[in-house]
Parts: C-alpha cells; sequence; structure tokens
C-alpha cells in the first residue's frame, strides 16, 4: 500500500513537472511572438526617416513651372551678357556682365538636373526669345528684335542698351522668383528663388545707378 502510494504521487509529480515544463514552453513562445513585433517596431522607427526626405524631394507644378521658365530666362540673360566682351565700352558693364554668367549658368544646371529627376521636359536651346511660342508670356524676355538692336550695338550705345534691357529683364526674373517662393513646394527651388530675388534686386540697383536713374 505504502510502495503504490509513493508511485501514484511519483506519477503525480511527474505530471506537474511537465505541464510546469509546457507552460514555460509557451511563455517562451509567446515573449518570442512578442519579441519579434518588437523587433519590426524599430524596423519600422529605422526606416521613418525616409518620411522626410521624401517630403525635402516632394515638389509642385510651380516648381516645375519655375525651372522650366528661369532657365531659357537666364539663357537669353547669358546670350546678352557674352556680348559685352567685345561690345561693351565700359569696364563696369563688362564686370556686370561676367558676374551675370557666373551666378546663372550655374543654376541653368542646377535647374535642369532637376527637371531630369522629376521626368519633366528640359527646355530646348535655342528657345531663349520672347517670339518662340510659350516665350512672350514670360516676363523680362527680349524680343528677336531687342536682340538684333544690342547686337548690332557698340561702345556707349551698347553700354545704353544692355543696362536698360538687363533692368527690364532681371524685372521679369524677381517677378517669376517671387512666385515660386509664395507658391513652390520643392525646398532647393524656393531657396533658389529667393536668391535670385535677393541678387538681381541689387544688380538692378547697380544698373540703375550706372544708368543715371537712381
Amino acid at each position: 500500500m505504502t510502495i503504490r502510494t509513493l508511485t501514484r504521487r511519483a506519477a503525480l509529480a511527474a505530471v506537474a513537472v511537465t505541464g510546469a515544463l509546457v507552460l514555460a514552453a509557451c511563455g517562451g513562445d509567446n515573449a518570442g511572438a512578442g519579441g519579434g513585433h518588437t523587433g519590426h517596431g524599430p524596423s519600422a522607427t529605422a526606416s521613418a526617416p525616409a518620411a522626410p526626405g521624401a517630403s525635402a524631394t516632394a515638389h509642385n507644378a510651380q516648381d516645375v513651372s519655375f525651372a522650366q521658365g528661369m532657365i531659357p530666362h537666364h539663357r537669353q540673360a547669358l546670350e546678352m551678357a557674352k556680348l559685352a566682351g567685345g561690345r561693351a565700352s565700359s569696364a563696369r558693364v563688362k564686370d556686370l556682365a561676367s558676374r551675370i554668367e557666373k551666378a546663372q549658368d550655374p543654376e541653368i544646371r542646377t535647374m535642369t538636373g532637376w527637371l531630369t529627376s522629376w521626368g519633366k521636359q528640359v527646355p530646348m536651346a535655342g528657345m531663349d526669345h520672347s517670339g518662340h511660342s510659350g516665350m512672350s508670356d514670360m516676363p523680362g524676355m527680349m524680343s528677336e528684335a531687342d536682340m538684333t538692336a544690342l547686337e548690332k550695338a557698340t561702345g556707349k550705345d551698347f553700354d545704353t542698351k544692355f543696362l536698360s534691357m538687363m533692368v527690364d529683364h532681371h524685372k521679369g526674373a524677381v517677378e517669376m522668383a517671387t512666385t515660386e517662393k509664395e507658391k513652390g513646394r520643392y525646398g532647393p527651388a524656393k531657396a533658389m528663388a529667393d536668391a535670385i530675388v535677393t541678387a538681381q534686386n541689387a544688380e538692378i540697383k547697380e544698373m540703375r545707378q550706372l544708368l543715371g536713374t537712381e
């Protein structure tokens, strides 16, 4: 009787131990599952910084319009500035023209890169006069007749024509850049627009002083 009782107690103890082990195993599985979800947490958190990057590259129709308009606008300014080297009589006019080239050529390359990355059309070279379709609506663009007159001018006559035309051209660029600052979404484009407003307003003031109108 005693042996049977001991055997029975041993069997019950074995069952209790087995049950405890099963519960422990289940607890481990649950912990593992919880750990698995916790593991996904850091992954999601790690991928979260991608959102700011995406928003930094986000752009709207105004950004595209700004780049597509400012590229030919800048190209015409470069065309005008390059004429100064062999036609201007004033060293200050030549210096101004050189500064315009150095500032606007890199901006053209930058805006071309934006349009390419956005999958948008880059304006073709040679479409830089207001006589071309779509250019007449762009503020400050010179006509074919204006450009021909500038090409034919030399000396002080060139200086006066160049400065007068470039003032109008710059005012147009400032207008376009102001619109981008107000309605654009792409950070780098808005920053460029701000720089254009600051730089070209300063050059407008300088050119008016050279013309004696300020």
